[in-house]
């Protein structure tokens, strides 16, 4: 054999030199250079982020009064990693589980599991490293139990967790709102559990309420096991949000307007507003049906949700959603267009039985007849067929106009409606003031569907009821034709706030809260302050002015002087009987909508003292009946309520709200507003200046 040449072996030796060269190298590239970089990434490999919630805010009313707070209750949780290391991923435990609980395994087994794209409700959205709670309000003694038995109950916790408690129940519910899981939590929350506000101030106020969660960084074994706490920032908690709800008022208005809805006949839903006139601040709001807001409390079952949102849908907020057509609460705007039009308010009308419009007869309400009045005695009686002659004249003088000037629109408009209010809760409706813009733009949306529905005709109905199968049969041809015009009956159903008129009760209190001040348009507000959990005030929340109705002095004096016989003389006359006249003064309007085929919606809207106003009530019910009937007896409840009378206790004395923020210590404590809470007591009303959020001022001359 030849032996191998020495520049052969030099090669050889040469590439494996260099071979350990770069070996040796990169060892060093990777220990010295790169070396931090991975000692880095080794530790963050078994480094887990745990986000730790934050204590929410309360919400209290104008005296520091919960209504919204926090409570500690027993929550059992299990660890997930520990779980999935036993037999059968640890599903004899979860069984076990559920028995010492009392509660289904299905519904234990379902929140332990992690959500994912093929994994839905119930289940766990957060991290599987922190303890995943399946389930709440757990009795202190049945959590003992289980706790002191780790080897019957391996990775099974129990602790007291801060969730909310509602002191007074359903007690404005729709107002507060409620919590859900953010399932898609960007902004902070990696874990994705926390709870947000999901409708009224809990929603609005989220930002506030729900404080800042900390953070624990925890380091695990290359099993999941937890070995450490590395790092833990603490959470902050929310801060108190301060209304301007007066919790014994609120109970008040859904007393009544619960046993007003029960009493009228066929009647199922229903709302009610109580403002402050002079502030522009909510005092009452509610709704019925209404809803315990306990429901949403760990988690509401599909059983729940589908109650809440089906039927006559308790979870909709009636006050600030439901729009009815005010019927003739509406006529404190076609009065004041009727006035700018060179209607003499102290001329004589004719209140006759019925009007000819066109080819159909407009009858008064009940086709009574009056006689000759001025407007005060027009609005004290209720008549239509006053404001009929009104709004068909307009409209003949807008036909013979290029540019129709819409009198009564342009009054409506001004008074806030067919816009929302504003207020600080979401979902707010916009209620509608129809005109020719709109009535077209509606025709063209339905006149593919009314011409087929003219074709067809309702054959069914019509063996049922043949009276009504021809009407909307009627209808429906009339809007397949000419269903885009303005008509003269159009116009006579606006200026009585009837026909395709829709209003909240929000917007027709605030309407008549700018009646009762003299004129300021406000926008409504819930909230009056934010206030950090140490008792410093982070903002105060002032309605704002946003604008003044198109009236002087003269004429709002005239409406009002007109509307404080309405309870005495007029059409809520019935309903008031015996009422303390020496002791509140109270002032309003009755509207009855009437519907084809249905029982007519009622409506009451008030404010007292009539001299001086302070507070505004606005009441409807629905399929109620007539405005006396329903709403007017309710309205009153609500005003004996408020001020103490037949022998009640005063729910506000003196009918006056807080003028001053409650004090709140820095644990959160109420304490009372003295200086509100003794002029209250003393029926004092004088507000030091005028502006947002202060007493409005009286008219402008005219």
């Amino acid at each position: 054999m030849r032996r191998p040449s020495r520049s052969r072996l030099f090669v050889v030796h040469l590439l494996v030199a260099s071979l350990f060269l770069v070996l040796f190298g990169r060892l060093w590239q990777v220990q010295v250079l790169d070396g931090g970089r991975y000692a880095r990434a080794a530790v963050e490999d078994h480094v887990r982020q745990i986000t730790v919630p934050a204590v929410r805010g309360r919400i209290v009313d104008d005296r520091g009064r919960p209504l919204v707070r926090n409570r500690t209750a027993m929550v059992v949780s299990v660890d997930l990693i520990q779980l999935g290391r036993l037999p059968g991923r640890g599903r004899d435990v979860l069984r076990r589980l559920a028995s010492a609980l009392g509660r289904p395994y299905g519904e234990i087994a379902g929140r332990a599991r992690l959500c994912s794209p093929t994994v839905g409700r119930p289940c766990w959205p957060g991290s599987p490293y922190q303890p995943v709670p399946v389930a709440d309000g757990v009795e202190e003694r049945v959590a003992l139990q289980i706790v002191e038995r780790p080897e019957v109950f391996p990775g099974v916790t129990a602790e007291a967790r801060p969730v909310r408690e509602y002191p007074g129940g359903p007690l404005a519910a729709h107002v507060l709102g409620y919590l859900a899981p953010d399932d898609v939590s960007g902004g902070g929350d990696p874990s994705g559990t926390r709870l947000v506000g999901r409708d009224g101030l809990e929603a609005t106020y989220d930002a506030d309420l729900r404080g800042t969660p900390g953070r624990r960084e925890v380091v695990v074994d290359s099993a999941g096991q937890v070995l450490r706490v590395a790092r833990e920032q603490p959470p902050r908690a929310g801060a108190t949000l301060v209304t301007s709800i007066d919790a014994k008022v609120q109970e008040v208005v859904e007393k009544a307007l619960a046993k007003a809805v029960r009493r009228a006949p066929g009647a199922s839903t229903g709302a009610a507003v109580v403002l402050d006139a002079r502030t522009g601040r909510v005092v009452a709001m509610a709704g019925y049906p209404s809803y315990d807001p306990r429901v949403w409390t760990g988690g509401i079952s599909p059983a729940d949700y589908r109650r809440l949102t089906s039927g006559d849908r308790p979870l909709v907020p009636r006050a600030i959603q439901g729009q009815w057509p005010p019927a003739s609460t509406w006529k404190i705007t076609s009065t004041v267009a009727a006035v700018k039009a060179g209607k003499d308010p102290r001329g004589g009308y004719d209140c006759s039985g019925s009007y000819r419009v066109g080819d159909r007869s407009f009858r008064n309400f009940g086709g009574i007849g009056h006689g000759t009045m001025d407007l005060r005695r027009a609005l004290v009686v209720s008549c239509d067929t006053i404001y009929y002659r009104f709004a068909h004249e307009m409209w003949r003088k807008d036909q013979k106009a290029k540019n129709p000037a819409d009198p009564m629109q342009k009054t409506a408009r001004a008074f806030g409606f067919g816009r929302r209010t504003g207020v600080d809760l979401p979902g707010e409706a916009a209620g509608r003031v129809p005109d020719r813009a709109w009535k077209r733009a509606y025709w063209e949306s339905t006149r593919e569907a009314a011409c087929a529905e003219a074709r067809r005709g309702h054959p069914e109905l019509a063996r049922r009821d043949p009276a009504r199968a021809r009407y909307l049969t009627a209808v429906a041809a009339e809007s397949c034709t000419h269903g885009y015009l303005w008509t003269a009956g159009d116009a006579a159903n606006f200026s009585i706030g009837q026909g395709d008129v829709l209003v909240t009760p929000l917007q027709l209190a605030r309407a008549y809260a700018a009646l009762a001040n003299g004129g300021t348009l406000f926008g409504p507000r819930v909230a009056r302050a934010v206030v950090a959990a140490d008792g410093r005030v982070l903002r105060e929340i002032t309605p704002p002015a946003e604008g003044r109705l198109p009236v002087g002095k003269k004429t709002l004096k005239y409406i009002r002087d007109a509307l404080a016989e309405v309870p005495r003389s007029g059409t809520a006359a019935a309903a008031f009987a015996g009422f303390p006249w020496e002791r509140v003064a109270v002032a309003g309007k009755t509207g009855t909508a009437e519907s084809f085929g249905a029982r007519d919606t009622s409506w009451f809207a008030s404010y007292a003292p009539a001299g001086r106003p302070r507070l505004v009530t606005v009441v409807v019910i629905g399929n109620g009946g007539t405005g006396a009937d329903a709403a007017a007896p309710a309205v009153r409840e609500i005003w004996e309520g408020i001020y103490g009378l037949g022998g009640r206790e005063a729910a506000l004395p003196g009918g006056v709200p807080a003028d001053d923020l409650p004090r709140l210590d820095a644990a959160g404590a109420e304490a009372p507003a003295a200086r509100g809470e003794a002029r209250a007591a003393r029926g004092e009303t004088a507000v030091k200046g005028a502006g947002p959020g202060k007493a409005a001022p009286e008219g402008d001359s005219e």
